[in-house]
């Protein structure tokens, strides 16, 4: 199949050879897919997690850390290796069959993904206190800016800049003025309630919220049109475990901030727009609901990118469209397209009146916990298959690991999905 990324000889850049400037060089794909994966279904499980019981998911959060490192390092390897994406790969070795079933999957949970990220957008302009449709058109008009941009590299650090604004939910989190001891006796040693079926449920939502399909597709993708290779993988995996690390310290700053608040009032919490509102009253400055609404904002523009743009590659990789962000618009009409299709209906879905938007975003977490183990199996098979990677296929202890995250999070993640369809889940 034909390359259908950017030449990687017409981005020219000489990597440096050592030290940090190599590492900025090669940093993105993993930051970006990291903190998108910080979304706004995430920080509305995070924010119910901390509300409902405190301290106590504080330690899942940061164990959390290394099935995230686990899953998208794989995704690091066979891009940086075979140079294409992870579309391309399947096309090319499981046939045009496997790769509808894959894509087929994946477009129903974008599209279902990205309508949440807009409701996250909607749920922030409430917390600012401006109309909802204007910031939804906004937020539409620069998601595709930054795409249209005509540059990978200039999207690249618009997009760094979106995850800028999640870092403010660390602020947030001080201005909780949470108590250390608390923290360390609740949420890092502390009892944990695995008798109570609402806990487990919450276990469940979090774990699934780790792992998205499009987070697979994003990075792969986004290390083949940076045109990363594979002498950058030692630097490409620090980028991703930093990444892994930054956003569940993000995650952890949301559970601390509406444990310290929420929970101590006993207050309930139905999204995160609900919470940053709650925050204001608790707190006694309107600072921490600010931030933790311009976190939310941040975090639903950021996945928002990197669920159209996932969608965007995999079906030009998968049927050997041009589709690079180093393309102007009318070297790739059928990638920018999808991009922008994507965006506008989306948007256009949130501002239909009456929609029960809280309802849908509950149902998108329980349809994503299906599709996993379909996305995450063919991500293990070309992970093993030697005519793909060579020598460096998975370990023992590689797929010892990558086998364990996939079962806890398939089992737990489909059994709320059950749970959430069948009417049981709350």
């Amino acid at each position: 199949m034909a390359a259908v990324h950017a030449d990687p000889q017409t981005l020219a850049a000489v990597r440096p050879r050592r030290g940090l400037w190599r590492y900025l060089a090669v940093a993105g794909p993993g930051l970006i897919v990291a903190f998108a994966d910080t979304e706004a279904g995430s920080i509305t499980t995070a924010a119910t997690s901390g509300a409902q019981f405190g301290m106590k998911l504080v330690l899942l959060q940061l164990l959390l850390i290394v099935p995230l490192f686990v899953v998208q390092e794989m995704t690091v390897r066979l891009g940086t290796v075979t140079g294409k994406g992870h579309a391309q790969l399947i096309r090319e070795h499981y046939g045009l069959a496997w790769t509808w079933v894959s894509l087929g999957t994946m477009l129903l949970t974008n599209v279902a993904a990205l309508v949440t990220e807009f409701i996250g957008i909607a749920g922030a302009a409430l917390v600012f206190g401006v109309p909802v449709a204007p910031m939804v058109v906004a937020a539409a008009t620069v998601l595709l800016g930054i795409a249209l941009s005509g540059r990978y590299r200039r999207a690249e650090l618009m997009a760094l800049g979106l995850c800028v604004l999640e870092l403010l939910f660390i602020p947030a989190a001080f201005a909780a003025h949470p108590d250390p001891g608390v923290l360390l006796r609740e949420g890092i040693f502390g009892s944990q309630p695995l008798g109570n079926r609402d806990y487990l449920l919450l276990v469940a939502g979090n774990i699934g919220a780790v792992i998205m399909p499009w987070m697979i597709f994003y990075q792969q993708s986004a290390t083949v049109d940076k045109a990363l290779k594979p002498r950058d993988l030692p630097w490409a995996r620090l980028d991703t475990a930093i990444g892994s690390v930054a956003t569940q310290l993000i995650m952890v700053a949301v559970v601390v901030t509406c444990a310290a608040t929420l929970y101590v009032k006993h207050i309930s919490v139905s999204d995160a727009a609900h919470a940053a509102l709650a925050l204001v009253p608790l707190t006694g400055t309107k600072w921490a609901g600010i931030a933790f609404g311009a976190g939310l904002l941040g975090a639903a523009l950021i996945g928002a990118l990197v669920v159209s743009l996932a969608t965007a590659w995999a079906f030009g990789e998968a049927f050997a469209w041009r589709c690079s962000l180093n393309a102007k618009c009318f070297d790739a009409k059928r990638f920018y397209g999808l991009y922008t299709a994507m965006v506008v209906i989306s948007a256009g879905i949130v501002l239909v009146p009456h929609l029960p938007l809280i309802r849908i975003t509950v149902w998108v977490e329980a349809f994503n916990a299906f599709v996993l183990p379909i996305v995450l199996g063919f991500l293990l098979v070309m992970a093993n298959d030697k005519k793909i990677l060579g020598d460096r296929v998975n370990s023992a202890l590689g797929n010892l690991v990558a086998v364990g995250v996939a079962v806890v999070c398939v089992s737990l993640g489909a059994w709320m999905g059950f749970l959430t369809i069948t009417g049981q889940a709350g």
